[in-house]
């Protein structure tokens, strides 16, 4: 089996809902992270992991999210801590799924900084449904270029005022404009 380099890039036109708050755009131009691609001979797949470390994901914040049109308040930021993102990608259908371990961490600037919210989801070119919210993601075209989908259970984070505020537990709906880059070997 040759392993080969694959190049993952965030894109504008992505999006974050948490329970029944409206949908947040965000612009996640600038993020991404290179992975080992390996193939996996029975099916034409590569099973691609990605280090940790090697992944940027731009926080949500007043220059780069907005809400029912307005800028997030200059202050909030919700930084976004991947610790485990690897699975798989079909080259022929431009099929992918991803499973995405992340912290976010949510601050209105000095004055507070909440516990990490843990999520883990799958990103998928598919279909990803919850109880309360669902989306359908779009394959990956000649470009590489695609939307992944992932719905997650957000557990309580033991701060009563952020439990309260979004409703905890409830669920969140990711959408992630991104580009895959087969690198030169």
């Amino acid at each position: 089996m040759v392993e080969r380099g694959i190049e993952l890039r965030t894109a504008s036109g992505c999006g974050l809902a948490i329970g029944r708050y409206p949908r947040f755009s965000y612009d996640a131009s600038g993020g991404g992270g290179s992975c080992a691609a390996t193939p996996v001979e029975q099916d034409g797949r590569l099973a691609l992991a990605f280090a940790p470390d090697s992944l940027h994901i731009p926080p949500m914040d007043r220059h780069s999210t907005r809400c029912l049109g307005l800028p997030l308040p200059p202050g909030l930021s919700i930084a976004i801590h991947p610790e485990q993102l690897g699975g798989w990608l079909q080259p022929q259908s431009g099929t992918v799924a991803l499973r995405l371990d992340a912290r976010f961490r949510f601050r209105v600037g000095r004055l507070y900084t909440a516990p990490d919210l843990l999520i883990s989801t799958t990103l998928t070119t598919g279909e990803s449904r919850g109880a309360l919210l669902a989306a359908t993601g779009l394959p990956l075209g000649p470009s590489g270029a695609g939307l992944l989908v992932g719905v997650a259970v957000v557990q309580p984070s033991g701060d009563g005022w952020l439990d309260r505020f979004l409703g905890l537990p409830t669920e969140a709906l990711a959408l992630l404009r991104c580009r895959f880059i087969r690198l030169p070997s």
